[in-house]
């Protein structure tokens, strides 16, 4: 991120965009470095996103997100912040594995300054030890973001690093063994980081 830091002009780092500029890209498809949590060799993700969006204006931008990963423990553990996050006795009876699109909508404030609502459905597969599917499920998963908008190499690329609350706004209940361990935890998380990258085009 340093090296990116020092590439980067202080015109560069100026995030809004216009239309009328030589260079103005109105596309671009990037995703997240969480993609990393992947090598873990402890409950890896298996985690998979994919972020298009579009500039409606230099301000405005709308982006969807396809993913999917999976979770052996409750999300209202922050994964950083809380050390009760990995403990055998926090842990799930198997897994939770998700598949949803978010849509989020970024306002430019200042600069390269962003924030950022994420809303997105998943459809849930819950998975005991055995790794039999036991039941189902939905949720509603919300991000409230704010970010800095980092302009590389001529505007070819971009990185946001970003803080977050994350909000389970509603899911239908969880089966017995999940429900007991999740029902501990808030809905929200609040000081997640985040690190967004993408090309634009």
């Amino acid at each position: 991120m340093g090296i990116a830091l020092m590439t980067a002009t202080t015109q560069q780092l100026w995030a809004q965009y216009a239309a009328t500029d030589s260079n103005y890209k109105g596309c671009f498809v990037g995703s997240t470095l969480f993609l990393l949590g992947n090598l873990a060799t402890t409950n890896p993700p298996d985690f998979l996103q994919l972020n298009l969006g579009y500039r409606i204006t230099g301000k405005d931008v709308i982006t969807l997100e396809p993913k999917t990963w999976k979770y052996a423990w409750p999300n209202g553990i922050h994964p950083f912040a809380n050390k009760a996050y990995g403990k055998p006795e926090e842990q799930f009876p198997g897994y939770v594995r998700e598949y949803g699109v978010s849509v989020s909508y970024q306002r430019f404030l200042w600069r390269g300054v962003y924030a950022e609502l994420n809303v997105m459905p998943t459809w849930q597969g819950f998975v005991n030890n055995n790794g039999q599917r036991i039941d189902k499920g939905f949720q509603v998963f919300n991000t409230y973001r704010v970010g800095y908008h980092i302009k590389l190499f001529k505007d070819r690329f971009f990185i946001q690093p970003s803080i977050a609350i994350t909000h389970r706004a509603y899911h239908t209940e969880l089966p017995d063994g999940f429900r007991q361990l999740d029902n501990k935890w808030s809905k929200f998380v609040i000081g997640e980081p985040g690190f967004h990258f993408g090309y634009n085009f």
